[in-house]
């Protein structure tokens, strides 16, 4: 058995006991009638509909209540979301959890994160232009416009922003121009449009480049016909990011909270063409981890905050 395999099994196994027991004295049911999960803007909302509904009806026959999503045309409303009680779990990536923790400390708890096809817990945040715009390094972007993604994106706003910035000064200063396409997917055809000379995106890294990596914004849009390798090209790649965590609300019954840590630690084994659907492409398995797992990203975002 694989350890992916071995620690879902045993995480799945501890929440089921532990739940069974606790059913014999109350139900968490009365409290959470609905589970409302948070989608994160950045694509079509039907795409992102489309692929979480297996999801949707996975967790509604583990939990027994109704499961529903959110899906936010912005990654702030999710983070609002969480931070008003009006959704109960969310994928973040991690400048978005670090925006909840240094608004509310104890709103969230990180359950678990992606595991990469080469075992690694990171990605990359990458800029591209399009391949016919005779902008083949990032020294050829001084004076160029840039597309950022989401504010609260980590890959696609708070890292590229935070190295660029060690290397090169004031943004301002380097780039002609500089501004948000709404999500990655925007941002991504923003530039194929002419809109912007140059966008940054998330990435796995690991994999076949003409299919946008084993992962990632590149990959789901490849696969869903909306992109086409060939007519990009990257320019710059920062250092490796933490995977984003999946977190839940902290006030939630903790028994909630460690039937959906064993259901979803569980998924790649029992809905494997979920797992990949929900993933953005190809991922060996889930990984628990915690909030000092973001400390480096959370003190990122404070610096940034402090700046301005």
């Amino acid at each position: 058995m694989s350890k992916i395999s071995l620690v879902a099994l045993l995480v799945g196994a501890t929440a089921l006991s532990s739940t069974a027991a606790f059913a014999q004295e109350t139900d968490w049911r009365d409290e959470v009638p609905v589970f409302r999960i948070g989608l994160l803007g950045g694509e079509n909302e039907s795409d992102r509909l489309r692929q979480h509904a297996c999801q949707e009806a996975y967790l509604e026959e583990r939990l027994g209540v109704d499961v529903e999503l959110f899906p936010a045309s912005d990654y702030a409303g999710v983070l609002q979301g969480l931070l008003a009680g009006q959704l109960e779990f969310a994928g973040l990536g991690s400048s978005g959890y670090a925006g909840i923790v240094l608004q509310d400390p104890d709103a969230v708890v990180p359950l678990y994160t992606t595991m990469q096809i080469d075992g690694s817990l990171g990605y990359y945040s990458v800029m591209y232009t399009r391949a016919d715009s005779g902008i083949e390094s990032f020294e050829a972007m001084e004076g160029r416009s840039l597309a950022f993604a989401d504010p609260n994106s980590t890959s696609g706003y708070l890292v590229p922003s935070y190295e660029l910035a060690q290397d090169i000064g004031p943004l301002d200063s380097y780039f002609g121009e500089t501004g948000f396409g709404g999500g990655h997917e925007q941002a991504v055809v923003a530039v194929l449009q002419g809109q912007y000379d140059a966008g940054v995106t998330w990435t796995s890294g690991v994999g076949d480049i003409n299919e946008g990596y084993s992962r990632g914004n590149l990959r789901s849009m490849v696969d869903r016909g909306l992109l086409d390798m060939d007519d990009i090209q990257i320019i710059w790649q920062s250092n490796l990011i933490t995977n984003g965590p999946r977190v839940i609300r902290s006030d939630l019954p903790q028994e909630l909270q460690d039937l959906v840590m064993g259901a979803m630690m569980q998924l790649q084994v029992e809905a494997r063409e979920c797992f990949n659907a929900i993933n953005d492409g190809e991922a060996m398995g889930y990984w628990p981890i915690n909030h000092e797992f973001y400390e480096p990203i959370i003190n990122m975002r404070r610096e940034l905050q402090e700046a301005r």
